[in-house]
């Protein structure tokens, strides 16, 4: 792994992306950014209102370009939203730009690190069912554009992060 190589990590709602890439960009000495984190600071509104405002679509389109520049970039960390690989374009940009880590959850796992939270997507009051919806359709994107899946269920954000370390100082 040479150190322009970028990081990004895909996967649902939950499964840890933002704490783990936080944690990985300090052990790797980079610099880290959250693409929702990005687009919320660039508007000045929270991801709700953007869905609110501009519906999903203006989110993805917003979204879309936070990861064409983000991606762009060398040695960086990058967690991206969870629906963030259902655009092509999303997908050809971290796939050529960098190594895609899959981080894994359950939808069990999911319910319980998503409980309180203000995410558009779970505001319909049928919290599992959407979320074994959107796992059911987005699972194979994430595993399509993965070069490697890392399971978080029951794990800590530091053991997530350092067997990432391990697994990308083993690819030299």
């Amino acid at each position: 792994m040479t150190a322009a190589t970028n990081i990004f990590l895909v996967g649902p709602m939950g499964s840890g992306k933002s704490a783990v890439g936080r944690r990985l960009a300090r052990l790797l000495g980079r610099d880290f950014f959250d693409s929702d984190e990005v687009i919320e600071t660039r508007t000045g509104v929270d991801i709700p209102f953007i869905f609110e405002k501009e519906g999903e679509a203006g989110f993805r389109k917003r979204e879309r370009a936070v990861i064409d520049e983000l991606s762009a970039r060398d040695g960086v960390v990058l967690a991206t939203g969870g629906g963030a690989i259902l655009a092509p374009e999303n997908r050809a940009h971290l796939a050529s730009r960098g190594t895609v880590i899959y981080l894994h959850t359950t939808v069990g796992q999911q319910l319980r690190r998503t409980r309180g939270n203000k995410r558009p997507l779970l505001n319909q009051g049928r919290r599992k069912e959407v979320l074994t919806e959107l796992m059911e359709a987005r699972e194979p994107l994430y595993r399509d554009v993965a070069d490697l899946v890392i399971l978080t269920d029951g794990r800590s954000v530091a053991g997530v992060a350092a067997e990432i370390r391990e697994k990308l100082a083993g690819e030299g």
